[in-house]
C-alpha cells in the first residue's frame, strides 16, 4: 500500500507549518520512524519557505499566488516535490549545490541555508525548472525506516 497527497497553498508564511504538520501526521499514522519524519518535515519546511519567498510576484489584486506540495510514501521511500510559479532557478548549472566548505553564516542569519539543509537531510535532491510554464521545482527522496507493526507495511 502507498499513500500520496498534493496541496495547493498560498504563498504565505502560514502555509509552511501547515504543510509540515500534514506530512508529519501522515508519516506518524503510516508508522514511519520519528527521526526520518523529522528530517523530511524539516526539509519540506525549507522547500516551502523558499517557494513562499522566491516563488513569484503577487497575483493580480495583490494576492500572494500559490505553490504546490506533493508527497508520496511508497514502500521504502518518500518523495516530496515543491513547485512554484516564480522565475525558476538561474540558467543551467547555476545552482550546483552547497559550496564546500560552506561559507560561515552568522548565528543570526535567517537566509541562505535552505538548499544546503535539504541536501543534508535527504538522500537525493533534484533542483529544476517547470517545463513550459516556468517556476522552480525542488524534489527530494529519503529512504524510510518503519516502526514495528507500521500500518502501511501490514496493509
Amino acid at each position: 500500500m502507498s499513500i500520496w497527497w498534493s496541496l495547493h497553498l498560498r504563498r504565505e508564511a502560514a502555509s509552511v507549518p501547515l504543510a509540515r504538520r500534514l506530512l508529519i501526521g501522515a508519516m506518524e499514522t503510516a508508522g514511519v520512524d520519528p527521526d526520518v519524519s523529522f528530517d523530511l518535515s524539516l526539509a519540506l519546511s525549507e522547500a516551502c519557505a523558499n517557494a513562499v519567498e522566491h516563488g513569484g510576484a503577487p497575483a493580480p489584486g495583490g494576492t500572494a499566488g500559490a505553490y504546490r506540495v506533493t508527497a508520496y510514501l511508497d514502500g521504502e521511500k518518500c518523495r516530496i516535490e515543491v513547485a512554484d510559479s516564480g522565475p525558476g532557478f538561474p540558467g543551467p548549472g547555476a545552482v550546483r549545490g552547497c559550496p564546500t566548505p560552506r561559507p560561515a553564516a552568522a548565528e543570526t542569519d535567517e537566509h541562505g541555508r535552505g538548499l544546503c539543509l535539504i541536501r543534508e537531510l535527504a538522500d537525493h535532491v533534484h533542483l529544476g525548472n517547470s517545463p513550459g510554464r516556468g517556476g522552480a521545482v525542488i524534489s527530494f527522496d529519503k529512504m524510510l525506516k518503519w516502526r514495528e507493526g507500521a500500518p502501511l507495511l501490514t496493509a
